[in-house]
């Protein structure tokens, strides 16, 4: 779907990958209806947009809060008469401790956000979708969805279920002038930890320079994902981390596994 004269939703639009979504679905010459549960981070994605005028709106809204969520198509079509796309972008991580450790609330969070979310707004959404002549539903998963992290299983079990959602999907709306696509991100620069209320291991000197060095940025990030969408990709990758590992972790995966736990056992807390 190209997205020049289209409306598209972008939840997690308060910072990350969904802001630089944002700004690049309107340099493209979309109509973007933000979405995000802090009003002061949608502030500063509006101040930062430019003079997009009335093709940006904002929503507050917490997308793991279901009657919120189904409130929020009309408040779009009400600002800018129609719905072409939805990008769920929306997403916190769990503290950096093994499941044995992690308490059920927030297993309970983290799944609310991160797969109800999704599960919320494409329910409330798709209705409007699936009659417009063209549109487009874009899930943002993780590379953890197919590669398992110390520390992070919740989060990575959270956004497998969000890749077979994304996947089921797509095969429910083959034939339809809806298209569908999952995006594997791989480490990349957003406030994922902080927005997440949880506490950064403490990874220093060469390790930190490695892992900073391997990190993807935000806005190139937004950029491949509207790329996928504008070709309508099936899956889109982000990062060579993300592009390697979704290669090993099909052809060995117990080794893929074996590698990303020696390199990542500084994440688990002491």
């Amino acid at each position: 779907m190209k997205v020049a004269g289209t409306t598209v939703v972008v939840t997690g639009a308060g910072d990350g990958i969904g802001r630089e979504l944002v700004f690049g679905l309107l340099s493209r010459g979309a109509r973007v209806a933000a979405v995000s549960r802090t009003a002061e981070h949608l502030e500063e994605t509006v101040a930062r947009a430019g003079r997009a005028g009335d093709r940006l709106s904002v929503h507050v809204v917490d997308v793991s809060d279901r009657v919120a969520v189904e409130a929020l198509p009309a408040a779009v079509v009400d600002e800018h008469g129609q719905v072409d796309g939805l990008i769920n972008c929306a997403g916190i991580i769990q503290p950096f401790v093994p499941l044995l450790d992690l308490g059920y609330d927030d297993i309970e969070r983290v799944i609310a956000v991160n797969f109800w979310g999704p599960v919320h707004t494409t329910k409330a959404f798709l209705p409007h979708l699936v009659a417009r002549p063209r549109a487009h539903v874009v899930n943002v998963s993780s590379m953890g969805a197919f590669l398992p992290v110390p520390g992070q299983t919740v989060y990575g079990a959270s956004k497998a279920a969000v890749r077979l959602l994304t996947e089921g999907l797509h095969s429910e709306l083959a034939g339809t002038t809806v298209s569908v696509t999952v995006v594997f991100p791989g480490a990349t620069r957003t406030g994922i930890v902080e927005n997440s209320g949880v506490r950064p291991p403490e990874i220093t000197g060469a390790a930190a320079r490695k892992v900073e060095k391997m990190m993807a940025s935000s806005p190139t990030a937004a950029r491949r994902i509207l790329d996928g969408v504008e070709r309508d990709a099936y899956r889109v990758t982000v990062g060579k981390d993300a592009a390697v590992m979704d290669v090993l972790a099909r052809l060995a995966p117990e080794r893929a596994a074996r590698l990303v736990r020696t390199r990542m056992k500084a994440l688990l807390s002491p």
